[in-house]
């Protein structure tokens, strides 16, 4: 059953905790030098449970189980969008049953349920987010697909697990909080089999981002604090990267500038469709939102404070749709690697 507006931090932080734990967040992000970056890099992991603390509830309600975006067809629903973008990276890695695959940054599972059913493997699910786990524990059982997923409770830059343990690795959308590529990559590289491979989509910044640009700039820290990251890096950053610890790069791409002809990725966070999943994540379904929690938490139904965690999201849909439209991020850099 679909989250109900006022299950917003229910089952996640207390009621007490909201507030205190946003403005800790956002001290984070409270100025444009240089030793804010360092700071987010040094301090990657707090920020991120903290972000996931806040933001996962609202994730749920507004945007579903399977926290990315994907390409989508002309007559292709939001839901099978996600799918299909799910199930690509079990294709390209060749996932079958009897392999065990990791799973980086799992969320609350939407993903490593869809390619464990796809593709019969085994998937271990990394989060160094309790709640998030909590969550995805709950949601596999319910899903019947508990046999098939397993979880680890730790940071993916140093993952509780022992050296070629895994059959592949993938990540969705994840490893951009990783304070560095070359250090995320390494930790993959060596928990991977040798032959064995890794893929991901990354967020990345386009050739069309200027740096010199005022607005581009703008829309690049909207996107950094709304959504936790340390720092959007460029594609050849991201390749540099895996080939330094010993990766042998066997695709890379902009799924955004390959896809045929369809909805934009950034679509649902611009439009107004007509699903209710559709409009709560859409602009005017995020200002409606917002609206209703100013009233809950005037009536202490909802904790104080959430409101501006809604405020923080809205700045990064904004960011993100001004972003797809000027074609300076793409949040689909696809890589796909092999250990020698």
């Amino acid at each position: 059953m679909p989250p109900k507006l006022t299950d917003i931090f229910r089952r996640g932080l207390r009621r007490d905790a909201v507030a205190p734990t946003t403005r800790s967040y956002e001290r984070v992000y409270s100025n444009d030098a240089a030793d804010s970056l360092e700071r987010r890099k040094t301090e990657y992991r707090r920020l991120t449970n903290h972000y996931y603390d806040l933001v996962t509830d609202f994730y749920e309600f507004g945007w579903g189980k399977s926290f990315h975006f994907a390409p989508r067809e002309a007559n292709e629903s939001f839901a099978a969008s996600l799918a299909r973008h799910e199930r690509r990276l079990a294709q390209r890695l060749e996932l079958r049953p009897g392999m065990r695959v990791a799973d980086l940054g799992c969320g609350v599972g939407g993903p490593l349920r869809e390619i464990a059913r796809f593709s019969g493997a085994t998937i271990v699910g990394v989060n160094n987010n309790a709640y998030q786990l909590e969550r995805a524990r709950t949601l596999t059982e319910e899903a019947g697909l508990d046999h098939l997923a397993e979880f680890l409770e730790c940071d993916f830059m140093r993952m509780d697990a022992p050296d070629a343990s895994f059959d592949a690795a993938y990540a969705i959308e994840a490893t951009v909080h990783a304070p560095t590529k070359v250090g995320c990559y390494d930790e993959v590289f060596r928990v991977l089999k040798p032959g064995k491979c890794f893929a991901a989509y990354e967020y990345c910044l386009t050739d069309r981002f200027d740096p010199d640009n005022a607005r581009h700039r703008k829309i690049k820290r909207d996107l950094e604090v709304g959504g936790a990251l340390p720092n959007i890096v460029r594609p050849h950053q991201v390749d540099d990267a895996l080939r330094q610890v010993g990766f042998e790069l066997l695709e890379s791409v902009d799924l955004v500038e390959t896809a045929g002809p369809g909805i934009p990725w950034y679509q649902p966070l611009a439009g107004s469709p007509t699903s209710l999943a559709g409009f709560r994540s859409s602009r005017a379904g995020r200002l409606a939102t917002r609206g209703a929690l100013r009233i809950l938490e005037a009536l202490r139904i909802v904790p104080g404070g959430s409101t501006r965690v809604t405020e923080l999201l809205n700045m990064c849909a904004t960011a993100m749709v001004a972003s797809g439209r000027l074609g300076i991020f793409t949040p689909m850099y696809f890589v796909h690697a092999r250990k020698p």
